[in-house]
């Protein structure tokens, strides 16, 4: 089966009338009828229909919550979840702009575009959640602060970073629509904004694991400790990085007519050096682990079906990925990397929902089971995101090489010629 989306995007040339040039880039490009889109749109045009009924029809008549379980798979998997995949945009982009390692140059746009939108989405899935949505633009506008509160900490933080990223990739919107002038601005503004990013990026990384602080006689002993917010920031880091192999690897298939030879001959080397720092994280994770295991004294549990759940979480999903990225690494095996990041992602979603959700008042009689609909939606969520990803990389300059201006124009911009100053002219020979 061809998987591969041979579209390719296209840029507005000089003197081309901006407004028409949008409106052409609005019509669908490539095949509609593929495998993806066949199984992906009834699944996201029902899931926008669940999600009207959710609004009209409120929480309890779409939802499993209540009020002995007020966070369901929304909060779990869309929130939770979504934001630790998305932290490989602020892990590459610290490589890249602040330690200067240029061999994953090539891969920033992608991550930092698949971070925005799963933001952007995952911040949408938020507001389903809420009783009142209409209140979420409280800690915002300033009606009752609550800067005691810890989800006014981690508000603030999703609309700052969202903010950050936005301009991180906002270079690739000005090339694609040929803005120049403000292509050369938004470029001087990128440095800022990553060290801007990566700070809000991993204070909101901790803040989501600081919330369950807040429930230590609800949460089971194996899973609360006072370092979830430690081990939030770390396990981010692992989950980050799968999810970028995970995306590179299929991008790489999907998109390969618009990645130039040389970005594919480097592929390997990039998923092995990220490899490399997932299985780091793994082990510092699983130190970690082990250290709370041990000063929480709380070794009988592991003899409980709770302590069963917890040894296949760490032992199957921290442990053998970690053993996955150390063998595919070595030996420079693409199945092996894919296979390690996919476990470990999976590991990611085990984690947050047995904090979340499964050990999470794990003696109550009867316990939180999604209704179909908390499914449907959330699949929507996940798929919608894709959809926007693909929309994106086909029309903008997300894997193929930026127009021959940007490199003039960024060549200005590292090397100004001083005012007043007079080019040199060569002298002939």
């Amino acid at each position: 089966m061809n998987t591969t989306d041979t579209s390719t995007p296209t840029y507005r040339r000089a003197g081309q009338d901006l407004w028409q040039f949008i409106k052409s880039e609005l019509k669908p490009k490539g095949k509609l009828l593929t495998p993806f889109n066949i199984i992906s749109a009834p699944i996201i045009l029902v899931g926008l229909v669940l999600i009207v009924l959710r609004f009209t029809k409120g929480l309890g008549a779409t939802t499993n919550l209540n009020q002995e379980f007020p966070w369901g798979i929304w909060i779990g998997f869309d929130v939770v979840t979504g934001v630790a995949f998305a932290a490989g945009a602020y892990i590459v982009t610290f490589m890249v702009y602040v330690l200067r390692m240029e061999k994953y140059h090539s891969i920033v746009r992608a991550t930092v575009l698949n971070g925005f939108l799963a933001y952007i989405f995952y911040a949408g899935a938020l507001a389903l959640d809420l009783g009142r949505p209409w209140k979420i633009v409280n800690p915002i506008i300033g009606n009752s602060f609550g800067v005691s509160s810890v989800l006014f900490l981690v508000a603030w933080h999703f609309l700052l970073y969202m903010m950050a990223q936005f301009i991180e990739f906002s270079p690739a919107i000005a090339e694609w629509l040929g803005l120049r002038k403000l292509r050369k601005i938004l470029g001087t503004l990128t440095v800022g904004a990553v060290v801007f990013g990566i700070c809000l990026s991993m204070l909101h990384q901790s803040g989501l694991g600081a919330l369950f602080l807040l429930a230590p006689a609800k949460i089971h002993p194996l899973w609360y400790t006072e370092y979830i917010p430690v081990l939030f920031i770390v396990s981010s880091v692992f989950a980050g990085m799968s999810i970028v192999i995970i995306e590179g690897t299929i991008s790489h298939r999907v998109f390969r007519h618009q990645i130039s030879a040389e970005h594919h001959a480097k592929h390997m080397d990039i998923m092995v050096g990220l490899s490399r720092l997932a299985a780091a994280a793994l082990f510092v994770y699983f130190f970690m682990k082990i250290l709370v295991l041990i000063h929480g004294m709380h070794w009988h549990e592991l003899l409980t079906p709770m302590g069963y759940l917890y040894l296949v979480e760490v032992l199957g999903f921290v442990v053998l990925p970690f053993v996955i990225f150390v063998l595919g690494a070595k030996n420079r095996s693409r199945k092996l990397l894919l296979s390690g990041a996919i476990i470990s992602a999976v590991g990611i979603i085990f984690n947050r929902l047995n904090i979340s959700v499964i050990a999470f008042k794990w003696y109550a009689p009867v316990h939180y089971m999604p209704s179909w609909i908390e499914v449907v939606v959330t699949l929507a969520v996940v798929l919608g995101e894709i959809w926007a990803f693909r929309w994106v990389a086909n029309r903008m300059p997300v894997f193929m090489e930026s127009p021959q201006w940007v490199k003039t124009l960024d060549t200005e911009v590292e090397h100004p010629v001083p005012v007043g100053a007079v080019p040199v002219k060569a002298k002939k020979l």
